[in-house]
């Protein structure tokens, strides 16, 4: 199949608990960078890394925080892959799967310099190198030294694709928002207003002010 034939997707992985405009801004760059049809956002359904999040949401309402985050967005779409797979979720199995149900798609995984510098503890690495190019965002806290040497490093271990993101630093974290809106500060700006205003109807994160 010509490359010409050949869709490009990126994909936007994460618990987006809850999503903000850092996640946003991450996938609008990588879709302009890679000249991407679109972005999917597949939020993670039971992470081995992250499998205690007692003071999180919902599955269901991170699903739909993601949805009303990217709805005005055309190229931007809601895949729940790993919310409907049972067990803990590994984006190697979801990489292969995504490959055999659409072999005419490349696809483009994006991550933080801070997830690339830890690639090696993933499950299953080099399946993921096969099976995707990894586009990787910088950060203040990580030099561009460092995050070249890792690249480097990676494509020699495992004949990795991996491409640096150029995007503007928004260092926000979905740990740190949570723990603002539990302490009963405001998330505006951080996070879409649909968003926001669906964390104050339905109370999530145990906050007062919003």
């Amino acid at each position: 199949m010509s490359d010409k034939t050949r869709r490009r997707v990126g994909i936007m992985g994460g618990t987006f608990d809850p999503i903000h405009i850092g996640h946003l801004i991450l996938a609008e760059c990588a879709y302009e960078q890679f000249q991407l049809d679109a972005v999917q956002f597949l939020p993670s359904g039971n992470p081995p890394h992250k499998a205690d999040r007692a003071d999180g949401a919902t599955d269901e309402e991170r699903l739909e925080m993601v949805s009303l985050a990217i709805r005005d967005n055309p190229h931007f779409l809601l895949d729940a892959e790993e919310m409907r797979r049972s067990g803990f979720s590994y984006t190697s199995d979801t990489l292969v799967a995504l490959r055999k149900q659409h072999p005419d798609t490349d696809y483009y995984f994006i991550i933080g310099a801070d997830s690339l510098l830890s690639f090696d503890s993933w499950r299953e690495p080099e399946i993921i190198s096969r099976n995707c190019v990894l586009l990787a965002a910088g950060r203040d806290q990580i030099s561009d030294s460092v995050i070249e040497e890792k690249m480097d490093e990676l494509r020699e271990r495992y004949k990795a694709r991996i491409c640096l993101l150029n995007t503007p630093n928004i260092d926000i974290s979905s740990t740190e928002l949570r723990r603002l809106r539990q302490e009963g500060h405001s998330l505006r700006y951080y996070v879409p207003d649909d968003v926001r205003e669906y964390i104050r109807q339905k109370g999530i994160y145990s906050g007062v002010v919003l």
